[in-house]
């Protein structure tokens, strides 16, 4: 076991100051939710085992799916704040595997620029606590308005579910661009498939599949359905034969360009979308009224950056996503964003909406040292 930091009990207190409920989760948890919606960069990192019945489980990478699943059994009401201090356990290319994460988890309140604001007010609040006089950079992202372009661009879904999935990625978000640039040609198929797949018979293609199997001696239950073999297939052909026009991509590149301090963020949304002859609706109006959210918690606009193309590698964000660093670091203190679609797949029986952060206690106890 690694040793509690000598700053928990100061942030303990910070934590309860700011109304949270705190709350502990088991080191074991069940493995499944982590592996559906953590992010392929997580997966890759957690430490798997299995139960005496066979269930796989893993060692607690990380907070947010463990409140979000006991508050779901607790059937506790919303609005509801939950803070946490402990251990989490995953391979990482710097530091140990078992180290420190405090944050807090801001479970139901409907107004999502205010609670947003607040989430990022916390995370800096307990930083300037910890880190006092340390100079501190923000970024902002917002899966959100990322969203809603691709949409006003007229991108079908297949595409917009392939860019929403690379958002936070540089590497795979370039790759998507350049294929939506120049889709590669279609896979050689055989002369039936491919007929099935170029008239999008999905009924007919599953049969076809299905056939095949039986004759090669595989049962349709060994792996994937040939229903979603078909529709997997049938997908994959239209995502080639989209192309966009050079104007809506030029669009898109123009809006992934995008980063300037938050002061000036609504007005180049504005512009761009103006320029674009684009209609970003709801998530505009959100973005703009989260800004003057954060300005009301005192936290200088001017002093924190917006990218556009900035976003975090867990698959379950939805919206705001954010990262807080020493100025003169290159490793984040701070991560957080809004999830409002995970507790719905975790189980919960209604909609409830989801920001947190998290903070890596390990990276600010050296910082803290290297001052002294």
């Amino acid at each position: 076991m690694t040793t509690r930091p000598a700053i928990a009990a100061d942030i303990v207190k910070l934590f309860a100051a700011r109304d949270t409920h705190a709350v502990e989760v088991a080191v074991l948890q069940p493995a499944d939710p982590f592996l559906d919606m953590a992010g392929e960069d997580l997966r890759r990192r957690i430490f798997l085992t299995e139960s005496e019945t066979g269930k796989t489980l893993c060692l607690r990478p990380e907070f947010t799916i463990p409140v979000c699943l006991d508050h779901i059994a607790s059937q506790a009401g919303t609005p509801r704040r939950y803070s946490y201090l402990g251990e989490v356990f995953r391979q990482r290319r710097d530091g140990g595997n078992e180290f420190f994460q405090a944050g807090i988890e801001d479970l139901g309140d409907r107004d999502t620029a205010a609670a947003d604001a607040r989430s990022l007010a916390d995370a800096h609040a307990l930083l300037s606590l910890v880190l006092p006089g340390r100079k501190l950079a923000i970024t902002l992202g917002d899966q959100t308005l990322f969203e809603a372009v691709l949409a006003a661009l007229g991108l079908p879904r297949g595409w917009r579910m392939r860019l929403a999935r690379a958002f936070g990625s540089a590497p795979m978000l370039e790759a998507a661009l350049a294929d939506l640039a120049n889709p590669p040609r279609n896979s050689q198929l055989s002369g039936p498939v491919a007929l099935l797949v170029l008239d999008g018979d999905a009924e007919g293609l599953a049969a076809h599949i299905a056939d095949g199997m039986e004759q090669a001696g595989l049962s349709a239950s060994s792996g994937r359905a040939p229903a979603d073999i078909a529709r997997r297939l049938i997908e994959k052909a239209q995502l080639r034969s989209v192309r966009l026009s050079d104007e809506a991509f030029s669009a898109l590149k123009g809006f992934l360009e995008i980063d300037v301090a938050l002061d000036g963020a609504t007005a180049a949304l504005e512009k761009f979308a103006a320029d674009a002859g684009l209609s970003l609706g709801p998530a505009l109006e959100n973005f703009a009224a989260r800004a003057k959210a954060i300005e009301a918690h005192g936290l200088s606009a001017a002093q924190i950056r917006y990218d556009a193309a900035f976003g975090r590698p867990l698959d379950y964000y939805t919206g705001l996503v954010f990262e807080i660093a020493a100025a003169d670091g290159d490793r984040p203190l701070v991560g957080g964003g809004r999830y409002d679609r995970l507790l719905t797949l975790l189980g919960a029986k209604m909609p409830i909406p989801g920001v947190g952060f998290s903070v890596w206690l390990d990276r600010i106890e050296a910082l803290r040292e290297n001052a002294k």
